[in-house]
């Protein structure tokens, strides 16, 4: 059984949407072609699996403070 290819990700820097307020990031990040962005508050506990086309945002003060594949 083969094993499956994963779909390509957008070619992007997630360091660049550090700063921006996060509706216009997660906006800016779905016209770039991420198919699930998702937005956190600082210190949430989540599971470490990766996701391809999946970009994570820490969002704080309403302004995106991390972003980072998976």
């Amino acid at each position: 059984m083969a094993i499956p290819t994963p779909p390509a990700e957008p070619q992007d820097s997630p360091e660049g949407y550090v700063g921006l307020e996060a509706e216009q990031a997660e906006r800016l990040a779905r016209e770039r072609g991420w198919t699930t962005v998702r937005s956190l508050p600082p210190g949430t506990v989540i599971t470490m699996e990766y996701r391809y086309g999946r970009l994570n945002f820490e969002v704080a003060e309403g302004r995106v403070a991390r972003a980072w594949k998976g």
